[in-house]
């Protein structure tokens, strides 16, 4: 069970009906597994005898499983989920630590890259899809980045890795584009390609690339609509801080695990007032306390340290969607707002 719910959680399946059954009781096994892999894997990442969440899979657990394939042999992550000797586990543990280590330094510096040649040379009203390659781009990691370059600017991603005339590339979408579609009509251009509608992987040859990104960018032009490229929150109620109790988060927790199609609730709240100094912490978030009737509240958002010029200290009538979620530090649980945007 506890691999059905890393596995299902990791692939980022809909976290309803069977799937959900599964993963909760996954979930809840494994702070007692008796894996000895999943166990050393759990005390490398600094997570054994907390409480586990389908984010802390995802976030945590899954890439350092996956480090290790996506720079080299995927057998060692096997070996370390099969085996039956402690001491071999954690070596491989440790193994996946560093490995990942060295997956994020790459991550960062492809990303890097990436912004760097989208701010110099794309032009926003003409390239719908953004289509980057550079010889010597890690294959591995090529995905991951399409992914964050989705995030930051909202527009579907290829990336493409070349070696010696030949390209490795990955696909990423936004909501209501079909991406595996759009290559459909680019075929002639590929030596193969394959994927779903929001992810897909594709070969080309170097020579292609040019022709492929004109032709990819025609087919965005006739299907992507202003309406698809702005991005959309959803929210699902507005509340006031005075509500935000305990009892409010148990009743939460009650519909963990969230994922696709059971998303953690998200909730605004208007008129608030930033307490403090708002700071820029670890890689680009931001962290401050918001007031509202006599109630302060710790709050983070994840790479938003860009948002920080719309908050300053004592400001008033602050708007600000969020997550509520529990921070656990020195065996202490605190609620804390996990910032989606905040006006």
């Amino acid at each position: 069970m506890e691999f059905v719910a890393i596995g299902s959680a990791a692939d980022i399946v809909p976290m309803v009906d069977e799937n959900r059954v599964f993963v909760k009781f996954g979930l809840s096994n494994l702070p007692r597994t008796q894996h000895l892999g999943v166990r050393a894997l759990l005390d490398s990442t600094g997570i054994n005898g907390l409480e586990i969440g389908t984010g802390q899979v995802v976030f945590i657990l899954a890439p350092r499983i996956n480090a290790v394939g996506r720079l080299g042999d995927a057998g060692r992550a096997v070996r370390l989920l099969i085996s039956d000797n402690e001491q071999q586990a954690r070596n491989i543990a440790s193994i996946l630590e560093s490995e990942n280590r060295l997956r994020r330094n790459i991550d960062e510096e492809t990303f890097t890259e990436a912004i760097e040649m989208i701010e110099g040379s794309v032009n926003p009203e003409n390239e719908r899809i953004l289509v980057l390659q550079k010889e010597g781009w890690h294959p591995g990691v090529i995905g991951i980045v399409a992914s964050r370059l989705v995030e930051k600017y909202h527009r579907p991603t290829v990336m493409i890795s070349t070696e010696i005339g030949l390209g490795k590339g990955s696909a990423r979408s936004i909501r209501g584009f079909d991406i595996y579609q759009a290559l459909e009509n680019c075929q002639e251009f590929m030596l193969e390609f394959g994927g779903h509608k929001y992810a897909a992987g594709l070969s080309i040859f170097s020579e292609n690339i040019h022709e492929f990104r004109d032709k990819l960018n025609q087919v965005a032009a006739e299907r992507l609509t202003p309406e698809m490229l702005t991005p959309k929150l959803f929210i699902d109620a507005e509340i006031k801080l005075t509500e935000i109790k305990n009892d409010l988060v148990k009743l939460l927790n009650r519909m963990a695990p969230f994922g696709p199609q059971n998303m953690r609730p998200s909730f605004l709240t208007r008129g608030l007032q930033i307490v403090g100094t708002p700071m820029i912490v670890g890689k680009n978030h931001l962290k401050f306390k918001v007031r509202q009737d006599g109630i302060v509240m710790d709050a983070i958002g994840f790479e938003l340290g860009d948002l920080m010029y719309r908050i300053s200290p004592g400001e008033k009538n602050v708007e600000m969607v969020y997550v509520i979620e529990e921070n656990e530090w020195n065996d202490r649980k605190r609620i804390q707002l996990r910032v989606k945007d905040l006006r």
